[in-house]
């Protein structure tokens, strides 16, 4: 049926003179000899947000979400992670509910959907810490029956990976009930090495350590739920189980000064799971009124089991474990209604979270500088937020603003922490004004202050034994970033700008500095800071045949001073994304991209000059199967190199990912489904921060 409309609906320009020489039944005798070309994907401002257009184009047919985000303005994807140019702290949003691992984007047919929006400047009706808001759409399917699909990826690198997604969907009138499952089994490896150099007890010393690291990982999520819809009416519910098990291994060695490099072997085993359970419940009445309520339990257990030998040494085995229980309930309550020409949100947003770690270093004599603790972490967090959205003409401007009352209760081996336990009362106001000439010309200026909660990783006060003169840990001191957004975004033609000035205060950086110890003791961990930044993006696209390019260059400039040390070094960079839709089903993607050395924060990355990743794509059986052959890195270029020189220390980071590879993707579909919960998240940001 939905073909039907599509065909129908590009049909109807030539239908006119069509029905003067046929019968009135002869489109659907017909039908099946209309052949109906893709168009370019086409890509809008509307305020802040970029608008691309999916269905009908020739980004339908390329694979799964992740392939057609790769090829659309202002957004990366890199691995699976998603990102957006000159934007932190994006949330993801799949048929208005959150994404939660990023292998949903990956199970979300290409051909299932219908636009993607970015949100540029997202109001208070999302998290104060939210930099930018993905929102995909896919497409509504009333097919009845049972729907399947299944996707298998194959990937070879310096070790071969291989992914597989199974998919079962029935629908019955108003009710969907699903079941799906994913299984991701990945070996990864990074080498690298290390120096440190640093002046200590009078004399230039030398820490250094060499590493080839490997991830073999494997994970599993098995997810069922169900929704109804009916009229203006939907609810659902879905829960969620999954597992982990990992085994990360570096094998290296470690040295000071001129001494003999010592082998050294690290093993740390993973073992974890966790549960979810999200209701949501949706409603507009009176023809005016939209109610909506989003509701999430999680419950997550990591075990981690680290072993640090000398096989070479008489140095003793360092051994740790450490367990980490999170739990979070949480809930979010809006109505949205017109009011005053405009358009009015009010709501509020809560959630409890409690999260334990149990650190023990079993090794005695470390444990005289990394002891054992048990930290316990406690917040309870309540808001209200408001927003409203107007026209005037061609003028269209918003404004919100977000309350927030946050409880935090930190304790160390039982007893509470006085210093880092607090309360907060936050608001966070913000405000968009745009101006649109005409359909190809707009501009808008948006501000925004947030206040950012660093991730509970991080505030954690253990620390962990890297080798005999390395320390890493966390900051349970680290204060709350305020932060302080002004954009500027336009658009002309086929040119768009985005500009960002942003002022960050007690936001956070690594640094390594002398921890103080019996020995030579190096710590790594983070700190808060104060920095501005520039950044400045343009980028043109136009649709050129059965060509579409995007071209982005970039600008990154920062302010940071940390004890009489500058770090203003700027970072350019581009990208050119190329999509071809070619004949008989074929299809094919370019992507080449590079930038320069520079700062962000407190570490100088290396030069990337250029990189390039490619795929070439043929659907068949009437679309039912389709089989990709992509390439990452084919010329092995990108560096991931990094520079550090804090507090007299300076690190030298060499190390090379194996982003180099090949990979096949399978997708067979029988009569497919798009993802079919309707919920959002009730508090994504503290998903995120556990």
């Amino acid at each position: 049926m939905k073909k039907f409309i599509i065909s129908l609906a590009l049909l109807l320009p030539s239908l006119a003179y069509a029905q003067q020489e046929v019968a009135t039944d002869s489109l659907t005798r017909q039908l099946e000899e209309v052949v109906v070309t893709a168009r370019q994907p086409a890509t809008k401002l509307a305020g802040t947000t970029l608008v691309s257009t999916i269905a009908g184009s020739n980004l339908a047919n390329l694979g799964n979400a992740l392939d057609v985000l790769a090829q659309l303005p202002m957004i990366c994807v890199e691995d699976n992670a998603v990102s957006v140019t000159g934007k932190s702290n994006l949330e993801i949003y799949i048929d208005g509910r959150p994404m939660h691992d990023e292998q949903e984007l990956r199970q979300i047919l290409s051909s299932n959907l219908s636009k993607v929006e970015l949100l540029m400047a997202p109001g208070a009706a999302y998290g104060s810490t939210t930099g930018a808001v993905l929102k995909i759409t896919t497409k509504r399917n009333f097919a009845q029956g049972l729907s399947l699909t299944d996707q298998l990826q194959l990937q070879r690198r310096r070790r071969g990976s291989v992914m597989d997604y199974l998919a079962l969907n029935y629908r019955l009138d108003a009710w969907d009930i699903y079941i799906n499952g994913t299984f991701n089994h990945n070996d990864n490896v990074i080498k690298g090495a290390t120096i440190n150099t640093l002046n200590y007890e009078g004399k230039k010393t030398i820490v250094g350590s060499s590493q080839y690291n490997r991830f073999p990982s494997s994970t599993g999520v098995v997810r069922s739920g169900f929704n109804y819809s009916q009229d203006n009416q939907s609810f659902g519910a879905y829960y969620r189980y999954n597992p982990e098990r990992g085994n990360f291994t570096n094998t290296g060695a470690e040295w000071l000064d001129n001494e003999i490099p010592i082998a050294r072997i690290i093993n740390n085993d993973t073992q974890a799971h966790s549960n979810l359970v999200s209701i949501y419940y949706h409603n507009t009445f009176a023809d005016k009124y939209l109610l909506h309520f989003d509701g999430d339990y999680s419950r997550s257990v990591a075990d981690h089991s680290v072993a640090t030998t000398y096989p070479d040494a008489t140095y003793d085995d360092v051994m740790s474990a450490d367990s980490r229980h999170s739990t979070l309930w949480a809930g979010k309550l809006y109505l949205n209604f017109p009011l005053a020409k405009g358009d009015f949100t009010v709501g509020t947003q809560d959630s409890y979270t409690h999260t334990s770690l149990d650190y023990r270093m079993l090794n005695a004599t470390v444990g005289q500088y990394i002891p054992s603790s048990f930290t316990d972490a406690r917040q309870t967090s309540a808001s209200i937020f408001a927003t409203w959205a107007r026209m005037f003409g061609k003028l269209n401007m918003s404004i919100g603003a977000r309350y927030e009352y946050v409880d935090y209760d930190f304790t160390v081996d039982e007893k509470r922490d006085d210093d880092i336990s607090r309360r907060d009362h936050l608001l966070t106001p913000d405000f968009s004004l745009g101006y649109s000439f005409n359909a190809h010309t707009q501009i808008s200026l948006s501000y925004k202050m947030a206040t950012v909660k660093p991730p509970y990783s991080q505030l954690t006060g253990s620390l962990s034994y890297v080798g005999l003169h390395e320390i890493e840990g966390g900051n349970p001191s680290l204060n709350d970033e305020r932060m302080h957004d002004l954009q500027l975004f336009g658009m002309w033609r086929n040119f768009m700008i985005q500009t960002d000035l942003t002022r960050s205060i007690n936001t956070y950086a690594y640094v390594k500095q002398l921890y103080p110890a019996h020995n030579l003791q190096l710590l790594m961990h983070p700190i808060n800071i104060d920095v501005t930044a520039l950044s400045m993006y343009i980028v043109w696209s136009k649709p050129i045949r059965r060509w579409t390019p995007n071209m982005t260059l970039g600008l990154y400039r920062q302010w940071l001073d940390i004890a009489g040390t500058n770090y203003n070094r700027p970072i350019f960079s581009y990208y050119l994304d190329n999509s071809f839709a070619l004949p008989r089903g074929w299809n094919a993607t370019v992507n080449i991209n590079g930038q320069g050395r520079g700062d962000m924060h407190t570490n100088q990355f290396g030069t990337t000059r250029f990189a390039i990743d490619a795929s070439i794509g043929k659907t068949l059986l009437n679309k039912a199967l389709t089989l990709r052959l992509s390439a990452t890195d084919i010329f092995n270029t990108a560096n991931n190199d990094w520079k550090m020189n804090t507090f007299g220390i300076s690190v030298d980071k060499r190390q090379k990912y194996d982003r180099r590879g090949v990979s096949l993707n399978v997708i067979y579909q029988l009569n497919p489904q798009k993802s079919k919960y309707k919920g959002t998240t009730a508090s994504e940001a503290e998903m995120q921060r556990l």
